[in-house]
């Protein structure tokens, strides 16, 4: 039992905030040291295996796994601790983390300052807070069925494109503007997608959309407040979409949407529900957590207090 009153076992992406985590790795496993006690760690090698380390860890019978690493490797943490059917694989796991990534999203929500060592005070002791997570059921590249979860934002649309342009190319300029530059590139090769919504099993909508944002956290792509009112436990998700608005338009709310201020505006829509089903004829680019996933369609469902989040 380590110091922090939990049996710790810390998933470690080297590459994540342009490779620099790497490098720092032996001073935070130190800092970490004199902080929590005795812990255990493994590195990452490649895509989806944090997953797999977590999956791994929390069968072994540790109690909190911590996430080093962006956004990107958070969600891939997330889904360590679930079955595909949602179910836990280890009831009461704790989830800790510590943001070293282009993004650092899901950590705004919280109030943490940037950066791992703003993340470490608050691994110690026993104090957590229960979250909600995303299950979604999507569809690959391949075209096969699959199943994942998520922990901040999923959304499709542009941000899926986004993503895909962001991690095609170097994040040496940081998150902020990266994704800034992302968006841009986006904005000149994107055009409107007609998809079809329905909210917990509710009527169906059919819209044209730049994107839409399901929330479980409130900020996305490198610092957007896409979903200011969103809370993290309550069960229910803020889906904000874009809607039946020209790219100039949709280019002009960029400095609201850094601000949370865009949901006044006439072609912004708010739905809240616990369960989310999108399909759509275009090829509709998932973003998870921002990371390119898969395409449409989906079927999202949140899981209320499914997490307990180290705090």
């Amino acid at each position: 039992m380590s110091t922090a009153g939990y049996k710790t076992f810390v998933v470690v992406n080297p590459n994540s905030s342009n490779g620099k985590t790497g490098k720092v790795w032996p001073e935070l496993e130190q800092g970490l040291k004199e902080r929590l006690g005795t812990f255990e760690h493994a590195v990452t090698t490649a895509r989806g295996h944090a997953s797999i380390l977590t999956a791994e860890a929390l069968s072994k019978g540790f109690e909190m796994v911590v996430s080093l690493g962006g956004d990107g490797t958070h969600s891939e943490v997330v889904n360590g601790f679930f079955h595909p059917d949602g179910s836990p694989v280890k009831d009461d796991a704790i989830l800790g983390t510590m943001t070293s990534g282009t993004g650092g999203d899901f950590r705004k929500t919280f109030g943490v300052d940037k950066g791992p060592w703003a993340a470490m005070e608050k691994l110690t002791g026993t104090e957590t807070r229960p979250i909600d997570a995303g299950r979604f059921i999507y569809e690959d590249h391949e075209g096969a069925e699959q199943v994942a979860f998520f922990i901040n934002i999923l959304s499709f649309g542009m941000g899926g494109l986004v993503d895909h342009m962001v991690n095609n190319t170097t994040k040496v300029l940081g998150g902020k503007t990266s994704f800034f530059i992302g968006t841009m590139r986006a904005l000149a090769r994107f055009r409107r997608q007609t998809v079809t919504l329905s909210v917990d099993d509710g009527p169906e909508e059919t819209v044209k959309i730049h994107n839409v944002a399901v929330s479980n956290g409130r900020y996305f792509g490198g610092g957007m407040m896409v979903a200011p009112e969103a809370e993290p436990d309550d069960g229910l998700f803020d889906i904000v979409s874009f809607e039946d608005m020209s790219t100039l338009a949709f280019m002009s709310l960029g400095t609201s949407i850094y601000k949370g201020t865009h949901l006044a505006h006439k072609n912004v829509t708010l739905r809240r529900g616990r369960k989310l089903v999108a399909r759509s004829d275009d090829r509709s680019l998932l973003d998870v957590d921002g990371e390119q996933k898969g395409i449409l369609p989906i079927t999202i469902e949140n899981l209320h207090h499914a997490l307990r989040l180290k705090v």
